[in-house]
């Protein structure tokens, strides 16, 4: 891995969480919906940007911060236009976090727009014949759809922090769905995967086959595709507000969808009806100078990149300089938060999560001292034992889910210093291939564990009636020592999210890197005995050669399915970045 122009890291080794630690609570608290009250800060003077995986979306939010409008209005109109054009990765079929930082408020809130199972659920949601199904016949049924969360989400946030009309942010992707879009080179080489193809059935499904694949084609680069039945649900939304989406024609044509073969789910117009965003704090944690704040369960950010900021610099060798050092103590950090986040992380509203100690500095100390031989399998630590509490880890059984890559990440801050960290997801490619209404169905419940018991004990993030599924996704804003707004990260990428994420942080922050810079560094993830190492980006065959030298079983990867966007706050302003994997730009508003 090239990390040349490292420097050691010369601040207090120290992690420590937002609040004191406390002993799990099977609820997790929601933060109260935020009132107007006078601004604390300064007049903000670094200006404005969006970074978002299209440029047709990146235009779309700058256009609402243009005429005033609020980070969260424009993450409202980007994710709207990413549903119509990248439709693989999100949409208002799936769901999303979003951290939102008010500046006027000198306040930081999360917006759990997560897609939750349907009452009807189970524990054995995925099992048939005794045995768990296979991720495949999962993900391709209609038990796998959560209900759709993220317009809700949208309204808690407009509702809260909006400045634009409602309506006006929805109108760049109504106008692009009406008039057409141009197809991208990623969405056609997705639809014309035959690999792909062998596992999905998006050309089975008949509304979906007619949009992706007409005349049994596939979408071509360059191709204009409209959208009609996409432009007729949002102007309902947009007219009507969000409650429209879960009511009426809408959730009858999901529910439809969702109880045809194979494999028919359980969801019922009341599901919809019933879902509620939850409107919680964040959890943050102290790292040197810095104060990391993100998701907190049942999404991972707020966990893993506050546990591998902290074993990173517990592991890193006194008085060592070398690229070596830093790359072992990230890759060892990852171990130990990757297992934890594994056995541990889960709806927090519904079992015990115990998110606040995982990032507690006793326990970290403890932690960073259970580092495993490169060769072996890392298992989760107990901070129960740490804090002098008694033991955990047998609360649960061991849980090695994965989550699949269809999700994408957009940072956001407006010409006020406002921030939004927001990642969304249908869960893997295209959802479940199912398509309503002009958009497309998640497949988010293949989060929880297929397998509700391992070795006689429950699995924490077994499905269970309105549960959340975990999620990998890590939405992450950064501030400095004098509460200042610093950096706003997070990426797609299934588990793989936590690592690009934590890359970001570590490759800025630490490394010295600015945000193109720490995009473009190769992808280490260290999940498991193995560690994947992108080995088709610069710097990626020496890091792979590196760690064998060291041990460390390396599975070589090609083709990182990384959607980076990042925005740092500098004395100069605002320096921006976008994942060269992905289409995405990061524009300043001019």
């Amino acid at each position: 891995m090239t990390l040349t122009s490292l420097r050691l890291p010369l601040l207090a080794l120290m992690l420590a969480a937002c609040q004191p630690a406390v002993t799990p609570e099977p609820v997790a608290p929601e933060a109260p919906t935020p009132e107007p009250v006078e601004e604390v800060r300064a007049e903000w003077s670094k200006g404005a940007m969006v970074a978002a995986a299209d440029p047709r979306a990146v235009e779309a939010g700058l256009r609402v911060l243009r005429e005033g409008g609020h980070a969260v209005d424009a993450a409202i109109a980007v994710h709207a236009v990413l549903g119509l054009v990248e439709p693989q990765s999100s949409g208002i079929g799936g769901g999303a976090f979003m951290v939102v930082y008010d500046r006027g408020l000198d306040e930081t809130f999360v917006y759990d727009g997560r897609e939750t199972a349907p009452m009807a659920a189970t524990p054995d949601l995925f099992m048939e014949d005794g045995a768990p199904l296979g991720f495949i016949d999962a993900w391709q049924s209609g038990k796998s759809t959560g209900v759709p969360s993220v317009v809700a989400l949208y309204g808690a946030a407009h509702a809260a922090h909006g400045k634009a009309e409602w309506a006006n942010v929805f109108s760049d992707a109504i106008t692009l769905a009406d008039e057409g879009f141009e197809v991208s080179p990623r969405l056609a080489d997705l639809l014309a995967s035959e690999r792909l193809r062998r596992f999905i059935r998006l050309d089975d499904h008949p509304v979906s086959a007619a949009y992706f694949y007409p005349d049994g084609e596939p979408l071509a680069v360059g191709a204009v595709r409209d959208n009609p039945d996409y432009a007729e649900t949002l102007r309902l939304i947009a007219t009507e507000g969000a409650d429209a989406f879960y009511q009426g024609s809408i959730p009858e044509a999901v529910v439809a969808a969702i109880s045809e073969e194979p494999r028919p789910g359980a969801m019922s117009v009341e599901d919809f009806a019933a879902y509620e965003v939850k409107i919680r704090p964040p959890l943050c944690g102290e790292w040197r100078d810095y104060q990391i704040c993100s998701a907190p369960p049942p999404s991972s950010g707020g966990v893993a990149q506050n546990m591998i900021a902290g074993l990173y610099d517990r592991l890193l060798p006194e008085g060592e300089e070398s690229e070596d050092a830093y790359l072992k103590a990230f890759v060892d950090a990852q171990r130990l938060a990757y297992a934890d986040r594994d056995h541990y992380v889960a709806d927090a509203d519904q079992v015990s999560v115990p998110a606040r100690d995982l990032i507690d500095p006793v326990y970290l100390d403890a932690r960073a001292t259970e580092r495993f031989a490169p060769d072996a399998t890392p298992r989760p630590g107990d901070p129960g034992v740490a804090l002098g509490r008694g033991s955990i880890v047998g609360m649960w059984g061991q849980d090695p889910t994965e989550d699949v890559p269809g999700t994408t990440h957009l940072s956001i801050i407006d010409g006020q210093g406002n921030a939004v960290s927001m990642t969304a997801t249908v869960e893997a490619p295209f959802g479940s291939s199912r398509m309503v209404k002009g958009f497309l169905l998640n497949n988010e419940l293949t989060d929880f564990a297929r397998q509700p018991t391992k070795s006689g004990l429950p699995v924490a993030n077994a499905p269970g009636p309105g549960k959340r599924p975990r999620s990998s996704m890590s939405p992450t804003i950064i501030f400095d020592a004098d509460g200042e707004l610093k950096l706003v990260t997070g990426s797609p990428g299934g588990n793989s999210i936590i690592a690009y994420t934590a890359k970001t942080i570590i490759g800025i922050l630490d490394w010295g890197k600015t945000p193109q810079e720490a995009v473009n560094l190769p992808n280490i993830i260290a999940r498991g005995q193995s560690v994947g190492v992108e080995i088709d980006r610069e710097g990626g065959p020496e890091a792979a050669q590196a760690l064998r030298d060291m041990g460390y079983i390396v599975e070589e990867r090609e083709g990182e399915n990384s959607g980076l966007h990042v925005i740092l706050v500098t004395a100069d302003g605002l320096e921006g970045a976008a994942d060269p994997r992905r289409e995405g730009v990061a524009l300043k508003l001019e």
